[in-house]
Formats: C-alpha cells, sequence, structure tokens
C-alpha cells in the first residue's frame, strides 16, 4: 500500500502538467493541506526532475505536442470544458485527454470560471475557431441553471458528450451522448458497508449546489426508506454556503449526530469530509471510534490523518469513455444512436469505518 505521501505526490503532479502550472497556495487548498507540505512535496518532485519549481509557482516539464502547421482537413481540435480549481474533475478530463491524444487528435482544455453562463461563453467561442467536438462538464449549481444550458449546448451542431452530468429526463441534452457515475450505487455502496458493520442509524452530509451532490441526496433518501433494518437516516448540508439556507441556519454535524444517536456518516465531497471529521474531533467525537465515516469522490480521502473509507467514482474511465464517444461521433458512420454510459464506483475500505461496538 502506497504512503499517503505518494497519492499527494501524485495528484500535485497530475494538476500541475493538466494544467500546465499551477501556484503553490492553489495546490494547498485543492488538498486541503498546508502549504508547507506543499512545498517540501515540490520540491521532491523536483529533485526528482517531475516538473519545475518558481517563485510560488510550479511548472510541468511533460513537452507539448508540436502545434500543426495547417488545420487538418477533418477540422480543429477537441475542447474540454470543466470548472475551474475541480480536482475531482481534473482526473476525468487526464482519462479523456490520454484517449484523444492516443488517436492524434488535438485536445484544448478550457477551464470554466464560476461566473453564470461561462460554459456558453467558451463553447460558443471555440465552435466559431473551428473546434470539432466538445467534452464537457458544466457547473449546474442548481436546476435552474441546468435548464438555461439545455438549449444551446443540445443545438450545438457538433458532437457534445456530456462528463458526470446526467441530464434530465426528456430535456434537449436527453438525446446527447454522456458518461455518468452510477451514483445511486455508489450510496448503495456506502450504507450496505455501513449496515453490514453494526451501523443503523445513518447520517448523509452532502452539499445540493452541484449535479452529484443533488444525485446522492435523492439516492440515500430513496434507498434508506427502502431499508426497514435502518432505525433511522437524516440529510443535512456538508457546508456554509452549500444550499440556499443561510448559514446561521447550519446545525454542526456534531449536534445532528447526537441527537439521532448516529454511529454512521456518509459525507460528500472530500474536502468536506476532511474538515468535518476535524470538527467532530473537536466536538469530543471520534473516528471511527464514536462514528464511522463513509466519504465519497475518493480524490484526496486517502491523506486524512485517519485515512477515510470512501466511494471511488471511476473517474479516469469517465473522462476515456466520454472522449471514446466523442472519436465515434467524429470518425464513425452518421445517424448512430446517442448513448448513456454509466460506470459503477467502487468501495475503499481504510481506517474510517469498523464494526459498531455496544
Amino acid at each position: 500500500m502506497r504512503e499517503p505521501g505518494d497519492d499527494r505526490r501524485r495528484r500535485i503532479l497530475a494538476v500541475v502538467e493538466a494544467r500546465g502550472q499551477a501556484r503553490v497556495t492553489e495546490l494547498a487548498a485543492e488538498l486541503a493541506v498546508s502549504v508547507i507540505t506543499v512545498r517540501r512535496d515540490v520540491e521532491e518532485l523536483a529533485r526528482a526532475g517531475r516538473l519545475r519549481r518558481g517563485h510560488g509557482v510550479v511548472r510541468s516539464l511533460v513537452p507539448r505536442r508540436p502545434e500543426p502547421v495547417a488545420t487538418p482537413p477533418d477540422g480543429g481540435p477537441v475542447v474540454l470544458v470543466v470548472p475551474e480549481r475541480h480536482a475531482y474533475l481534473t482526473e476525468v478530463l487526464h482519462g479523456a485527454r490520454a484517449a484523444l491524444e492516443a488517436a492524434d487528435v488535438r485536445v484544448v482544455l478550457h477551464p470554466a470560471p464560476q461566473v453564470p453562463g461561462a460554459e456558453r461563453t467558451i463553447v460558443e467561442r471555440l465552435l466559431a475557431d473551428d473546434a470539432r467536438g466538445v467534452l464537457i462538464a458544466p457547473r449546474w449549481r442548481t436546476v435552474g441553471t441546468e435548464d438555461a444550458d439545455d438549449g444551446w449546448l443540445a443545438a450545438a451542431d457538433v458532437p457534445v458528450v456530456l462528463m458526470e452530468r446526467r441530464p434530465r429526463p426528456g430535456s434537449a441534452l436527453h438525446a446527447r451522448d454522456s458518461v455518468c457515475t452510477d451514483h445511486w450505487y455508489g450510496v448503495h455502496l456506502a450504507v450496505t458497508h455501513l449496515l453490514a458493520l453494526g451501523h443503523r442509524r445513518i447520517v448523509l452530509a452532502a452539499r445540493d449546489d452541484s449535479p452529484t451532490a443533488r444525485a446522492l441526496r435523492a439516492a440515500f433518501g430513496d434507498i434508506c426508506a427502502g431499508r426497514p433494518d435502518i432505525e433511522d437516516w437524516t440529510v443535512v448540508l456538508s457546508a456554509p454556503g452549500a444550499g440556499q439556507q443561510p448559514v446561521a441556519d447550519l446545525e454542526p454535524l456534531a449536534g445532528v449526530l447526537r441527537a439521532h444517536a448516529a454511529t454512521g456518516v456518509i459525507m460528500h465531497g472530500d474536502v468536506d469530509a476532511l474538515m468535518l471529521v476535524q470538527q467532530l474531533a473537536d466536538a469530543g467525537i471520534t473516528v471511527p471510534g464514536d462514528c464511522s465515516v463513509v466519504a465519497y469522490d475518493d480524490v484526496v480521502a486517502a491523506l486524512g490523518s485517519t485515512p477515510l473509507t470512501a466511494i471511488a467514482p471511476p473517474k479516469a474511465e469517465v473522462g476515456r469513455l466520454a472522449a471514446e464517444l466523442v472519436l465515434e461521433r467524429l470518425n464513425g458512420p452518421a445517424g448512430r444512436p446517442s448513448r448513456r454510459i454509466t460506470v459503477l464506483p467502487e468501495l475503499k475500505v481504510r481506517g474510517s469505518s469498523r464494526p459498531l461496538i455496544d
């Protein structure tokens, strides 16, 4: 089993290679570690010849692919559009980029800032510049923002594949290709794991400002309502500002656990999970002594002082399959039916969950 430091350095290298460069402070925030820890990791990676250090900036040593002298006759690049500073989707785009570059297709990455309508502006500009395909994971913080993207994105006249987004049934995007993790199954794995350990009173702490978070909350309610062996369950927001409630209305997780006598928690996503575990410790609730925790995302879950058991969506595989779909659209016969591919996540058991001791 690799040391947590190795996992962290691997993620640092992946982020820097994806962006070309990154600030040390940004890496520390995304990995939920101190700036000093990141600097030490960067120094080790630099000594190993894996990247180059600057004044507060880390740069990739991966050589750029040579630009074609002229635009190839079959069109321009395939565009990858994902929210900026999103570690989960960074792994997705790595899988997509590798598959596209293996097929000698030029890739252009455009992180979308946290501004309403940012994805539309980026995609429309790139389509005007002869992009021939789009792989996109819209931010979709609310159902309303999803509705706003439905028409223009579905009407794009190039192949479009949604990554880790499942369009609503009956929407215009329903007929577009998509690849998404089966998040219902992920919640099922987490709940089943806690039940197998004897936990019968379970809390889900999840955001509601992303499509994944909303899918997890809906799946949790559906699963728990159908399991008579669950004595009590409830859902809370995992972070201030995660939903429409004012911050003052968010009840501390420790109080929720005590009020429901809960001994099992599922937390989404990883960074929120690490912060909530620390909040529980500050309130005198230990993990896994008093409460077993399952994180959802498995981006940095293994890096906690107590490595977190986690549901691990197949992030790179989602990107690879999305790239294969767009390649089929570009190179295959016209008129192929659209496909909605669902990929199952895995449970990775670590130190944050254990059998309930009466």
